[in-house]
């Protein structure tokens, strides 16, 4: 029996055959789209902290991945049976066949978003509390765009599993590809030629799509894209000159209460593993206070329970003269924290820019979160600020293409834009090269400079000593001596003087 190619070539230009492709096309993006923002729900859900939101997006997705799709086509396509009000909608094999392979997908797709969740840094996510964001804020504006760049590709995957899952409707009667292939070769018993046209329909929207994400992904991708130093006639600056992004340059915060900020007796344990063991710490509007230590002394656990990043066990810290963390009663979810948040700035070890937005975008986000001007106002401090730290020229460039110390300039920059009461850094130039060192250490010299309130977690002895108006010694979760520069070199304790000479 020979292949009738004639055949074959018609049924290219088969009405039957088109409509039934725009069909599944049509149900196949659908039921992506619907799988990719139910599944993420799902996926933040079974990540929740609540029991009953984990726990149910569990069962769900332990349900629906273990059902086999013809079986759930078929219970949702008959539902009206057992409950005829469902006819208004079920009687449809569209809407029932979209509903049944949506439930199912989402299971599926849930777990691709939970990988892409759990691929993005914690840094990422404590970067953004930092900065004053809410939960909603932080997924919406950091984590869901980092994580559904890194997810896209299996998602492009599950589309094509989808398109070609739509073959299975045809047992409640959709007119998709396959169900005309049927028809016709039942008609003239040419299965091979009519089958040769179903592959082809098939083949066809798998790579139109495929281009198509291809495209998106190349689109999403900042690693290709490279732009260039900030020239003075770019667009970027039109509207504002650079006497008004001068004005900006000079940090000012509203002064409140006897210290900007106060630690009182501060403890923090890991099971049963006591880090910090009562700290009390005043800092003094427009002190400087370095906190030096051995390595497990507490340093880094003690300042991050300063802004929240690490829950209390028990202690105060009071922000401008209010409550702003206290035990369990106060805490990071609590109205006093977030309304305070704002004021105090963060620096991070490493960094923790975000790197699906340029640096000028980084510096603007926390601000126009905020809503604290209008988008040009935000947009003059921004690059105030990374005018002070020496980067303005580098504003349309991604973290990506920075050094570094370029990178840790842009986090004091992001920190500076909020104008915050206090900044905190931790160990600044700890991840950085020796020789990529001094240029962070000058703009947290020059900032000292400005009186600024900062408390520092560092390693760099020489810097400390000279910058600071209090320097604080640290070991086994107490501090051991609280003194200014001068008086700690004369120090006759033993252990200070050991540590000093070692660093």
């Amino acid at each position: 029996m020979e292949f009738n190619w004639a055949y074959a070539l018609s049924l290219l230009t088969n009405h039957d055959f088109w409509k039934a492709t725009l069909t599944v096309i049509e149900l196949s993006v659908l039921v992506w789209v619907l799988g990719i923002v139910f599944g993420f729900v799902l996926a933040l859900a079974k990540q929740s902290k609540f029991k009953i939101l984990s726990k149910g997006s569990s069962l769900y997705i332990w349900f629906f991945r273990s059902l086999p799709l013809l079986v759930l086509l078929v219970f949702i396509y008959n539902l009206p049976q057992i409950y005829p009000s469902s006819s208004v909608l079920l009687a449809s094999p569209f809407i029932s066949g979209l509903l049944a392979m949506a439930l199912s997908e989402a299971a599926y797709i849930a777990e691709i978003h939970r990988g892409g969740l759990n691929s993005i840094a914690k840094g990422q996510i404590e970067a953004g509390k930092a900065l004053g964001l809410k939960y909603t804020g932080i997924q919406r504006l950091i984590v869901i765009p980092q994580a559904l760049r890194i997810a896209l590709p299996t998602l492009g995957n599950e589309y094509v599993t989808i398109v070609k899952l739509t073959s299975l409707v045809s047992v409640i009667s959709l007119t998709e590809i396959l169900l005309v292939g049927q028809r016709l070769y039942t008609q003239n018993f040419l299965v091979m030629e009519t089958m040769l046209a179903v592959a082809f329909y098939y083949v066809l929207i798998v790579t139109v799509f495929g281009w198509l994400m291809n495209w998106l992904e190349k689109r999403m991708d900042v690693s290709r894209k490279t732009p260039g130093l900030l020239q003075e006639k770019d667009p970027l600056l039109s509207d504002i000159s650079n006497a008004s992004i001068s004005k900006r340059k000079e940090i000012t915060s509203e002064q409140h209460g006897q210290y900007a900020l106060e630690a009182i007796d501060i403890h923090k344990s890991y099971g049963d593993h006591e880090v910090l063991k009562g700290i009390n710490l005043n800092v003094k509007w427009g002190e400087v206070i370095s906190i030096i230590g051995p390595s497990g002394s507490g340093k880094t656990t003690f300042i991050r329970t300063l802004n929240g990043l690490e829950k209390l066990n028990h202690g105060t810290v009071n922000l401008l003269g209010h409550p702003f963390l206290k035990d369990q009663s106060i805490t990071d979810e609590s109205v006093q924290y977030k309304s305070q948040i704002i004021h105090v700035g963060m620096v991070f070890q490493s960094f923790n820019l975000f790197p699906h937005k340029t640096i000028l975008e980084n510096v603007m986000l926390a601000p126009q979160y905020h809503q604290l001007d209008t988008p040009m106002a935000n947009k003059v401090i921004a690059l105030a600020m990374l005018e002070k730290v020496g980067m303005k020229q580098h504003a349309k460039k991604y973290p990506h293409q920075l050094s570094g110390g370029q990178q840790q300039r842009v986090a004091i920059a992001r920190a500076l834009a909020m104008h915050p009461s206090v900044i905190l850094f931790d160990e600044p130039t700890s991840a950085l090269d020796p020789e990529l060192v001094s240029e962070v250490l000058k703009v947290i010299e020059e900032l000292a400079k400005e009186g600024l309130t900062m408390i520092i977690v560092t390693h760099e002895m020489n810097f400390a000593f000279k910058v600071s108006d209090r320097v604080v010694f640290m070991e086994n979760g107490y501090v051991v001596a609280n003194d200014s520069p001068a008086n700690l070199l004369k120090s006759e304790n033993s252990r200070l003087k050991n540590f000093i000479q070692k660093n």
